[in-house]
């Protein structure tokens, strides 16, 4: 019943959002390279409720997305509503490319700021004023094969607990001549190489503001230990997230280290049957940790109608309830209700996992301090840097930028 007239208390708000008359308007949205297009989704169901509004929608790649943003603000030729990768939320609200939407929240009968999870809250404000709204929230956990476990003799009902025994696991499911990786992950040169070390960082005790701490370098050396062993493939240095998922579902890799945004493809995919896992912990009951991660959707300053652009914002935040079982996002708040969760098993792994995930930041020099920490992790990787030397240079340099 109660699931009943959460649905029924959504399709009203959608209704109501729809009979809100709105002025003839021009909304230009910027929308990310993703697996289920999202963004570009809801702005084409914004403009359908709304005739009046003219929408224009642009692609931008998430690595560029920054750049390009930051671009258009100095031009002043931007669109009104950008989405934002949460941790750089703090960085485009410091240089005042962003509206402030605390006044619009104070208003709105759609949006109650104080249901949001404090995490997703935090990386969507700075200096106590709120200038994005979260789409959704995601976290990292383990992927695995339950064939290939079988296979291996191993128990797909206990998957790997510690560091040790995913290496271990690791080791056993590859298959050289099989051209199958115990693990695939992602330790790519950009932002999303950080997103999938930060829990390896922060399961030791140490954080991206404390790398000299020992644990970031036990962290550096253990992923070292992975590719040095070859139970994972070289090309996780070039990989992205989905390239890893890839990997997974195509049978190249028994155990893939990603999020749920991936469950879609995994299920369409994957010709074997498939399990999640919460991350393993540096030792046993040791502390556990994950990212937190997903976009934020701001308005640029410049933005000619925020008043639109808002509604716009609101109309998504309306349609949370679909985050999970459509786009593989839980949602951002604790009064959603999400219907008959698809892939259940999923949906509590992830859920458990999202109870550890830890925000990236928020600090206004995050692109600075994630580079640091992905030239480390990619220096130690390619053994052009011994894992303590690398990590305590990215402390000092994010000391150098961050405070």
């Amino acid at each position: 019943m109660k699931k009943l007239l959460a649905a029924s208390a959504a399709l009203g708000l959608a209704i109501s959002l729809s009979c809100t008359a709105l002025h003839a308007a021009t909304l230009s949205v910027w929308a990310v390279d993703e697996p289920d297009n999202y963004t570009e989704k809801m702005a084409q169901e914004f403009a359908k409720l709304h005739p009046d509004v003219h929408l224009q929608i642009r692609k931008v790649g998430f690595a560029a997305l920054n750049d390009e943003t930051m671009r258009a603000v100095m031009s002043g030729s931007m669109p009104d509503v950008v989405p934002i990768d949460n941790p750089n939320t703090a960085m485009f609200a410091s240089k005042n490319a962003l509206l402030d939407l605390t006044p619009y929240l104070a208003k709105s009968k759609v949006i109650d700021a104080k249901q949001i999870f404090p995490g997703p809250l935090k990386n969507a404000s700075w200096n106590g004023k709120v200038y994005a709204i979260p789409r959704g929230t995601n976290t990292l956990a383990l992927y695995y094969n339950e064939d290939m476990f079988k296979a291996a003799g191993l128990d797909p009902n206990r998957p790997p607990q510690t560091w040790d025994e995913l290496y271990a696991d690791a080791k056993k499911l590859t298959d050289a001549q099989k051209n199958v990786y115990g693990l695939a992950f992602s330790a790519i040169n950009n932002e999303e190489g950080v997103f999938q070390f930060l829990p390896f960082i922060q399961a030791t005790g140490a954080d991206w503001d404390k790398l000299n701490d020992p644990g970031a370098a036990r962290a550096a050396a253990f992923w070292q230990k992975l590719m040095d062993a070859k139970v994972a493939s070289p090309d996780t240095l070039t990989h992205t997230q989905s390239e890893a998922a890839a990997t997974f579902i195509n049978g190249n890799a028994a155990m893939d280290i990603d999020g749920p945004w991936e469950l879609n493809a995994v299920e369409k995919g994957a010709k074997f049957k498939w399990r999640v896992a919460l991350l393993p912990t540096e030792k046993a009951g040791g502390a556990r940790a994950s990212a937190l991660g997903e976009q934020n959707h701001a308005i640029l300053r410049g933005a000619k109608d925020p008043d639109v652009a808002f509604q716009f914002l609101e109309y998504m935040y309306s349609q949370r309830g679909r985050d999970w079982n459509e786009f593989g996002m839980l949602p951002p708040s604790k009064d959603t209700n999400t219907p008959n969760p698809k892939w259940p098993q999923a949906y509590k792994a992830f859920n458990e996992q999202m109870e550890y995930a830890r925000a990236r930041g928020p600090n206004p020099q995050w692109p600075k301090v994630s580079k640091a920490i992905s030239d480390a992790m990619q220096s130690v990787l390619t053994h052009q840097a011994a894992p303590a030397q690398a990590m305590t240079t990215a402390g000092q340099a994010v000391q150098g930028v961050a405070h």
